[in-house]
């Protein structure tokens, strides 16, 4: 019963036995790629060897090989109720056959080689990489992710290129005759094909790495939004704002709009906080209490100078500017606002006063006439 066949995979008969094995094969060999990583990473534990770099890439080598074992034992297991076909027949059966395009089992599985060699080969290339960029006294973990992305995207490329010449798909010809449809593609995909070099310039450039704090604005035609770079693809960036929330934004906003970034430079940077007063205030006691709360802040720079500006004579009161220095920090806007409620405490405290917006309004009488006139009250005078 067991033996009985089910369907055909080329000239092969499968049965349930061969259902059986695939499956537990599937099952052995992620259970046993959850093992061997697990024991590797508790043997390199007890050894006080740090896993990162070089032993999570052989580690990743070592798991990804168990998938290989398994194809070839799925593949021996068609010997069950197939002792007359040979492993050679199986491979060159079509499945595909036409007079411009054949496809077999030998196709699959050089397909299935070619990129389980392109991720083993990404493995490689990430590995040499760490290496090169951790033994540097300038290390940079930005700089790494954007040589691995670049990697990553290199190899794949010429995985896909390796596959069509192992269909026997001539490429030169295929470009040709799709042409018209590129041409199609790429008016309708134009603000996706300007994302994607948006994302090669990023990533060639290094203007803008992962971990960063960059403030992106337009001009001011809207708030600034501050945020943290989490990931570049090609296309999107995955930023992380204040808020804890995760965007993901195309790449033309961060090559296109203005784009501060904070973490390169000079740590240091000028902050400015606006303060409105009564009119009739001691303004010198005013200056005397905005320097007192900056500098009573312990992430404003001592060594820097903190000043006070009268800005302008407002329409409710005159306009001060307390202008100091200190880190371009991810927390700035905390501090500014410990420092704001320093100087509420202040000026309650020397009764100082910050007024309300006020209005004058003033009603003329001595309308006289019809609609449509306005009578002159200087008139009889």
């Amino acid at each position: 019963m067991l033996s009985y066949t089910l369907f055909k995979i080329g000239p092969y008969d499968v049965c349930l036995w061969n259902l059986i094995i695939w499956s537990l094969i599937v099952i052995f060999s992620m259970a046993l790629r959850r093992i061997i990583t697990r024991t590797l990473k508790k043997t390199l534990q007890k050894s006080n060897i740090r896993i990162e770099g070089r032993k999570i890439t052989w580690l990743k080598l070592v798991s990804q090989s168990i998938y290989v074992l398994a194809v070839y034992i799925a593949i021996l297991s068609f010997r069950i109720n197939n002792e007359e076909v040979t492993f050679e027949e199986f491979l060159n059966y079509n499945l595909i056959e036409s007079k411009k395009f054949t496809l077999s089992f030998y196709h699959i599985m050089v397909l299935i080689l070619i990129f389980f060699l392109a991720r083993v080969a990404l493995n490689i290339v990430n590995l040499y990489l760490s290496k090169k960029f951790r033994k540097s006294n300038e290390y940079n973990a930005g700089t790494e992710y954007v040589y691995q992305q670049i990697a990553k995207y290199v190899v794949y490329i010429f995985a896909i290129f390796s596959s069509l010449r192992a269909l026997d798909i001539d490429i030169t010809l295929l470009i040709t005759s799709s042409v018209g449809i590129f041409v199609g593609l790429g008016l309708g995909l134009q603000d996706v094909f300007k994302d994607m070099f948006a994302g090669v310039v990023l990533l060639l450039e290094g203007n803008i790495k992962v971990g960063d704090v960059i403030e992106i604005s337009n001009g001011g035609k809207s708030d600034a939004m501050v945020a943290k770079i989490l990931k570049v693809n090609v296309r999107t960036t995955h930023i992380e704002t204040r808020e804890g929330n995760v965007l993901i934004i195309p790449n033309t906003k961060l090559t296109q709009e203005f784009v501060e970034n904070w973490s390169h430079g000079s740590p240091l940077s000028r902050f400015k906080l606006p303060v409105t007063v009564a009119y009739g205030s001691n303004t010198e006691l005013v200056s005397r209490l905005l320097k007192q709360a900056a500098m009573g802040h312990p992430k404003v720079k001592k060594n820097e100078p903190v000043d006070v500006r009268l800005k302008n004579f407002g329409d409710n009161g005159l306009e001060m500017e307390l202008i100091f220095w200190a880190d371009q920090s991810w927390d700035v806007q905390n501090y500014m606002s410990e420092i704001r409620f320093e100087i509420d405490r202040l000026f309650r405290e020397y009764q100082i006063s910050i007024p309300y917006p006020q209005r004058d309004l003033h009603i003329r009488q001595g309308y006289t006439g019809n609609i449509g006139e306005q009578s002159n009250p200087f008139k009889d005078q």
